[in-house]
């Protein structure tokens, strides 16, 4: 039998609970990630990459960086757009 502590099920709750948040909602959220769609990796896949690593205080410490870096990336596309740049992420296409 396996033992599970109070911060093992924790995370286990919040990387299902991000599961759930990818797959029922951000799909009809209507918009994306700036930091995935400048970077690749989005805060979502972040954050669960941190809880499968670590646990979920580090999540719960780092996902404040991760939001600040994602606010940038939402800056430096506005920037981009508006100087008639990278219109569609990944591919770069101008119109």
């Amino acid at each position: 039998m396996t033992a599970y502590t109070l911060e093992s099920m924790a995370t286990r709750a919040a990387i299902a609970s991000l599961n759930g948040y990818r797959t029922h909602i951000s799909p009809r959220k209507g918009f994306s990630c700036p930091h995935g769609l400048l970077y690749g990796e989005s805060c979502s896949d972040y954050v669960k990459r941190v809880l499968i690593d670590q646990n979920l205080s580090a999540a719960i410490r780092l996902a404040p960086q991760q939001f600040r870096a994602c606010k940038m990336a939402a800056q430096t596309l506005q920037a981009q757009s508006a100087q008639g740049g990278c219109l569609v992420i990944p591919c770069c296409i101008p119109f």
